[in-house]
């Protein structure tokens, strides 16, 4: 990695089809990070990544997040979520307002880590 300091005003916000809209941060061999938004009663797409392991870091907002074989949770600000690599993952906006939370992935988030199960 080299040093850097990434303004968030140099980022440009977009939709993906998963529904939610995604600022990308920062992405090195060894991580991306990437900024999440999901606007109330959306939900993501349910996939996994291959062979990344991701954590949301919430920032703003209420969610409910569905991860692999655990009981969906209620998430809100300061929680964080652990997900391993290959399992699967979607989050619904269950507040009035934007749901932000960072994603981090380690190694660094490709789309061809990317596996939407709903296809």
């Amino acid at each position: 990695m080299k040093a850097e300091i990434v303004n968030a005003k140099s980022l440009n916000e977009y939709l993906t089809p998963e529904h939610c809209f995604i600022w990308e941060n920062l992405s090195s061999e060894k991580v991306s990070i990437a900024r999440a938004r999901v606007k109330p009663g959306v939900t993501t797409v349910a996939h996994h990544l291959k062979g990344a392991d991701e954590m949301y870091i919430i920032t703003k907002g209420n969610g409910k997040v569905h991860v692999g074989n655990l009981e969906p949770a209620e998430v809100t600000v300061g929680d964080v979520v652990a997900i391993p690599a290959g399992t699967s993952q979607r989050i619904t906006n269950v507040g009035k307002t934007d749901l932000v939370f960072y994603c981090i992935c380690t190694p660094r988030f490709t789309a061809e880590c990317y596996v939407d199960e709903e296809k």
